[in-house]
């Protein structure tokens, strides 16, 4: 009776979660000031950089098949999964941010995240099917088990993935920050303006860093505000904390271009000080890890050199 009770809990569980993909793949409806944030939100990320060749033409291309069916039923639950968080009011400031610099559609995250979680909860039951139809003696508590920590697994491991990435991504980013302060202090040696400095030190590449500051320096110039709140806003939307720091001391020292040079050089170099540290850290901790795996088979093999005169000694005694 307890096998039965929890097969049925079992096919319950996965029934609710096919219930629940089968309605959030419903076509959704968004609001007018739904559509308008997104519509916002894709101008303001690296997604609207033109295309290439390759990816226009695979974009274009008819798809097909098995593969082609589950991405469509996947965008379509991430357009439901975006127009639910607008509409609910979810905040998600960390996942936002982190979304923000990796230039990822919040809908797309938690579309991997319920997608994940549903398919590692599915698996378990449908591996303990095909290993008692082998014989496989198992138990009938396993499936239900494991389906529930393969399920939140699969939910949480894309949240770990993304803090991962989106780390990195700052890490580049607060270089870039670093390297831009330096440019700008030269084109202000060189008798240009600051607005014209900004722009004209972001267009030097087009690395995707300078790209979003100067994306956020245009948008500035056409909405008419100032070049620092626009790089203040964007350094709150990514949580770059270096690039709101340099938006307030340019806003606090914008009518005086000596200061700012000699402002934007000091900046430039305690980032250059502290990128340094940061990778003379992670030397040292990759070192480290080096050194404990070696202490570790150095033991291991010590061990198994040991291991058959110890045995020989304890047999005899």
């Amino acid at each position: 009776m307890n096998h039965v009770t929890l097969a049925l809990a079992t096919g319950a569980v996965a029934a609710l979660g096919l219930v629940v993909l089968c309605a959030a793949l419903i076509s959704p409806r968004p609001s007018v000031a739904v559509q308008v944030a997104r519509h916002d939100a894709l101008r303001r990320s690296t997604r609207r950089t033109v295309l290439s060749a390759a990816e226009a033409a695979a974009s274009a291309a008819p798809e097909r098949g098995f593969s082609a069916g589950f991405a469509r039923a996947v965008a379509r639950l991430a357009d439901r999964l975006e127009v639910l968080a607008s509409e609910r009011g979810w905040r998600l400031r960390r996942t936002r941010a982190d979304l923000a610099v990796l230039g990822r559609r919040t809908g797309e995250f938690l579309a991997t995240k319920v997608v994940a979680g549903l398919l590692l909860l599915l698996l378990a039951p449908v591996c303990w099917f095909v290993l008692r139809m082998w014989g496989v003696p198992l138990p009938g508590g396993v499936p239900l088990s494991a389906a529930l920590v393969l399920g939140a697994a699969g939910y949480l491991v894309p949240d770990l993935a993304l803090r991962a990435d989106a780390e990195r991504r700052r890490r580049d980013f607060r270089r870039v920050v670093g390297v831009f302060s330096d440019l700008v202090a030269m084109n202000l040696a060189g008798g240009r303006g600051l607005p014209e400095a900004l722009l004209s030190s972001a267009s030097v590449s087009d690395y995707w860093a300078l790209v979003r500051i100067r994306q956020a320096l245009s948008g500035a110039r056409l909405a008419g505000r100032t070049p620092w709140q626009a790089l203040g806003e964007l350094g709150e939307e990514l949580a770059v904390a270096e690039l709101s720091d340099l938006a307030g001391a340019l806003a606090l020292a914008a009518d005086d271009g000596a200061k700012i040079r000699a402002s934007l050089a000091a900046r430039a170099a305690t980032l250059r000080r502290k990128d340094m540290a940061d990778v003379e850290g992670d030397a040292g901790e990759k070192s480290q890890s080096m050194l404990v795996a070696q202490l570790v088979l150095c033991t291991a093999f010590m061990v198994f050199l040991a291991f058959p005169a110890v045995h020989n000694l304890l047999a005899t005694a």
